[in-house]
């Protein structure tokens, strides 16, 4: 038996993988970070499964869960929202678990970032305008190294997508507004994905306000960067006049023959 980390999705139940549900179902125990994994998850798990709320334990005691259970030989679901390799605090665990010789597996689960952009219905990578995606936060209680601050990363004008610092939304459009600009476009996707999902739409010179006007505080991701505009241009992968591994491009005449008669 082994301890499974599983990305657990954004929230919508069923955007958890088909494997991290079946690990689920089929866990003796099962451990969520019960402040920001939707508990609808939990209706697949066993009835008989010993189910625990991380967010009132501290890092020994989730191990010492984890490791009496797989020592008794059952199967250990760790749940964490969205997907395990952003702001999951895995990493200290997995150290753990190796310490104590305990097997583990990682399931990978969509991210917020992903239902973000698909509650705005756009793509972060659009061809001529942003190729680059940055993931980040705003420095709080827990710090980022310095080349990481928002100011400095905002001279990139990518696509940007920021994590944990809806309660510091101000401080954040103003740091940000140092290489994109106060009226960049942004917009705030509250709880992206579950029922009460709400978005705003603005900029980095209005966009706090819209969200203090709303009570959103916590549980949002800001976006910024001109991939808001949705004016990227056409992408070479289906145009005809480009050839790839899989597709020969279509001479001028046979193209505008298509337009015409269509295919």
């Amino acid at each position: 038996m082994k301890v499974y980390f599983i990305g657990a999705g954004p929230g919508d139940p069923e955007l958890i993988t088909v494997k991290g549900q079946r690990l689920l179902r089929e866990a003796e125990v099962v451990i969520y970070a019960g402040s920001l994994v939707n508990p609808a998850l939990l209706s697949w798990a066993r009835l008989e499964a010993h189910i625990y709320d991380s967010s009132s334990l501290t890092l020994e005691e989730i191990i010492d869960l984890m490791e009496k259970a797989v020592r008794r030989g059952q199967k250990v679901a760790r749940l964490h929202t969205g997907d395990t390799s952003l702001y999951s605090a895995i990493q200290e665990q997995i150290d753990a678990l190796e310490a104590r010789g305990i097997p583990y597996e990682i399931v990978p689960g969509v991210s917020s970032f992903s239902a973000a952009a698909a509650a705005i219905r756009k793509e972060f990578t659009l061809p001529g305008q942003s190729q680059t995606l940055i993931l980040t936060r705003r420095a709080g209680r827990t710090p980022v190294p310095e080349a990481e601050n928002l100011a400095a990363l905002s001279l990139h004008q990518a696509s940007l997508c920021l994590f944990l610092s809806a309660h510091c939304l101000k401080e954040a459009a103003q740091e940000l507004a140092t290489g994109y600009g106060l009226e960049a476009p942004a917009a705030l996707v509250y709880k992206a994905s579950w029922p009460e999902e709400r978005i705003l739409y603005g900029s980095l010179a209005d966009i706090a306000d819209l969200a203090q006007k709303e009570g959103i505080e916590h549980t949002a991701l800001l976006l910024v960067g001109d991939f808001l505009r949705g004016r990227g241009q056409r992408s070479r992968l289906y145009h005809p006049a480009f050839s790839h591994g899989f597709r020969r491009k279509k001479d001028e005449a046979s193209h505008h023959h298509l337009d015409e008669t269509g295919p």
